[in-house]
């Protein structure tokens, strides 16, 4: 599988790397790689909420059967679905691909980090939109920022960890 993916990877590292020394000053390689495929992982996961929040899901609830979402956490379920995967390509080839932990264990680790800030994206969600009353796509933005600096290092020293 790592076939597969490397070559894109290595396309990415290119690009970030090319742009890098302006940053160079500023924060080492991986933490401007992480800054950069993270922010992007993020505009995706944006996207995909406002275009499921305001055109899918709006004004309706999404029974599942078990459970009912309203349309801001149902729009939320949808960008995880997509940024679950993008997300772990990035940090596994592109970020922290010197890590040496295999593969399924990246993943596991990297998916429970992600239920993990998934939970605390909904409640805190939940909190603003339904306690607070500010606007769903606000909500999102701000929780968005904070969850990201967990991420981080959550991802760093847990799910790609490297042997010292």
């Amino acid at each position: 599988m790592n076939q597969l993916f490397e070559p894109l990877a290595s396309f990415v590292r290119g690009v970030l790397d090319f742009f890098y020394p302006l940053f160079r000053r500023f924060m080492p390689p991986q933490t401007f790689r992480y800054l950069v495929t993270g922010s992007t992982n993020t505009l995706v996961g944006i996207v995909v909420y406002f275009i499921s929040y305001s055109y899918w899901f709006q004004g309706t609830v999404f029974n599942l059967g078990f459970y009912a979402f309203k349309a801001h956490s149902a729009a939320l379920l949808a960008s995880f679905m997509v940024t679950f995967p993008l997300g772990f390509f990035f940090s596994k080839f592109v970020v922290f691909s010197n890590s040496q932990l295999r593969s399924r264990i990246q993943l596991f680790r990297y998916l429970m980090i992600c239920v993990f800030n998934l939970f605390l994206n909904y409640l805190l969600l939940k909190v603003q939109v339904e306690v607070l009353l500010v606007d769903p796509l606000l909500a999102q933005f701000l929780t968005v920022t904070g969850v990201v600096m967990f991420s981080y290092l959550a991802q760093r020293n847990f799910s790609f960890k490297t042997k010292k």
